[in-house]
């Protein structure tokens, strides 16, 4: 593990991926480490969504490795991946992926379920800390998209991952809307102690994190931090 930060979370080391003879992006090198807020930004179809997939243990990759304190998940089968995503991972998509037939306490409690450690206190904890108090009973038709990406950073969040990764989740939201989502997002990251890794188009959310890395076909390289504090809340 020479040259690895001794707070590495996640190792990414000459990561590759290809669909069929297309290279979608190749040598890409990430450390990702405790208690970070790290963005991803680069051009649309690059595969900075793929990418995301690729940590998650989602979608596999044709070269390279991506270890989490040490051990490869591409030496894991499918099983042994999704035990794995389910205790470390928490994922927040920009299309909610909400389940319509379950009230917004059960969406947010599910990864609790799958875990065999049910909690409704912890849920309507989570439901208040992002300001959904209340609104556990309701069913996600009845709720603005803001309020259902609340619901989405919740359920990523309520069996404290280590790891949290979130897909352009401000992509479908009005600008105000987008701006408390991040506060949200970002005040119950730090709360959590959990390393957050955004993939965005979006330059306001970008310049709030500590690190902005860009990825291209060939790789990725580190763009001049922003003036500030990037982890407070605007």
């Amino acid at each position: 593990m020479r040259g690895v930060a001794a707070d590495a979370l996640l190792q990414v080391r000459g990561l590759a991926k290809r669909y069929g003879a297309q290279s979608v992006f190749e040598n890409v090198q990430l450390e990702v480490r405790r208690g970070e807020f790290l963005a991803i930004v680069g051009d649309s179809g690059v595969g900075k969504s793929t990418l995301l997939n690729c940590l998650a243990g989602l979608d596999r990759w044709d070269a390279g490795q991506v270890l989490h304190e040490g051990t490869d998940l591409g030496a894991l089968d499918d099983r042994r991946r999704a035990l794995w995503r389910r205790a470390h991972v928490g994922f927040v998509f920009q299309a909610f992926h909400v389940l319509p037939h379950l009230d917004v306490a059960q969406n947010v409690g599910l990864p609790l379920l799958l875990l065999g450690r049910p909690d409704a206190a912890r849920v309507e904890q989570m439901l208040d800390a992002v300001g959904l108090a209340g609104l556990g009973g309701r069913l996600p038709q009845e709720l603005s998209g803001g309020q259902l990406q609340r619901v989405a950073i919740a359920r990523a969040l309520v069996h404290r991952p280590a790891l949290l990764l979130a897909d352009e989740p401000t992509g479908n939201l009005d600008p105000g809307t987008a701006a408390r989502i991040m506060d949200a997002l970002i005040q119950q990251t730090r709360a959590h102690g959990a390393a957050l890794v955004l993939v965005t188009h979006s330059g306001a959310a970008a310049a709030r994190a500590s690190r902005v890395l860009q990825l291209t076909a060939r790789g990725m390289h580190a763009l001049p931090p922003t003036s500030g504090d990037p982890m407070t809340p605007a």
